[in-house]
C-alpha cells in the first residue's frame, strides 16, 4: 500500500501549487518594490502547514516543498533562492514529526505552540540559507544584513503560521476533517 494516497497526493498537489505559482508570477514584484521576504514566507508555511494538517503523514510538507520547488523552476529556472524555502519546508517536516500530529493538530492549545514554534525556527532558516548563499552582499545590506534579513523571514513565518492555523480552526469548525486513513 503507498505511503501517500489519492486525497494526500492532490492536498499536497494543490498546496504547492498555489505557493509555487504565487512565488514564480507575484512575490518577484513585492520584493522588488520593498526588498521584503514576508510574502513569500507567509504563503510557504500557510501551505505546509495546510499540507501537513490535511495528510498528517511525515512527508508532506517536504513533498509540498518540493513540488512548489519544481513549479517554481518552471516558471523562473533561476531563482535558485528558492532552495532555502524548499530547506526551510525539510526543516518544518522534522519539526512537526518529531512534537507530534497529534500534537500539533488535535489539540488546539498545543497545537499552536507547536506549529508556531516550527514555522519561526524553519523560517529562520530559510532566511540565513537565502541570506547568506543567494543574496548578493550589497543587497543583503540594504535591508539590514543577515540578522534583519532573517528576522524578516521569521515575521512571514509568524504570520504564515497565524493564517495557517486560522484557516485549519476554520474547516475544522465547518466539519472539514481530512481523512486520513488511520484509526
Amino acid at each position: 500500500m503507498p505511503y501517500f494516497n489519492t486525497r494526500d497526493i492532490v492536498a499536497i498537489s494543490m498546496c504547492a501549487a498555489v505557493w509555487g505559482v504565487l512565488a514564480s508570477a507575484i512575490f518577484p514584484i513585492f520584493f522588488t518594490l520593498t526588498n521584503l521576504p514576508i510574502l513569500c514566507e507567509m504563503t510557504a508555511f500557510t501551505a505546509v502547514i495546510l499540507a501537513a494538517w490535511w495528510t498528517r503523514k511525515i512527508g508532506a510538507a517536504f513533498a509540498t516543498g518540493l513540488v512548489a520547488t519544481l513549479v517554481n523552476f518552471i516558471i523562473r529556472p533561476t531563482a535558485l533562492h528558492f532552495l532555502g524555502f524548499t530547506a526551510a519546508s525539510l526543516i518544518f517536516d522534522g519539526l512537526t514529526g518529531l512534537i507530534g500530529y497529534r500534537r500539533c493538530f488535535g489539540n488546539p492549545k498545543t497545537g499552536v505552540v507547536g506549529i508556531a514554534s516550527a514555522s519561526l525556527l524553519s523560517s529562520a532558516a530559510a532566511g540565513v540559507i537565502i541570506g547568506s548563499l543567494f543574496m548578493l552582499p550589497n543587497l543583503l545590506a540594504a535591508v539590514g544584513g543577515l540578522v534583519v534579513f532573517t528576522g524578516l523571514h521569521v515575521t512571514g513565518g509568524a504570520i504564515g503560521a497565524a493564517v495557517g492555523i486560522a484557516l485549519i480552526r476554520a474547516l475544522e469548525a465547518r466539519k472539514v476533517i481530512p481523512v486520513t486513513g488511520q484509526k
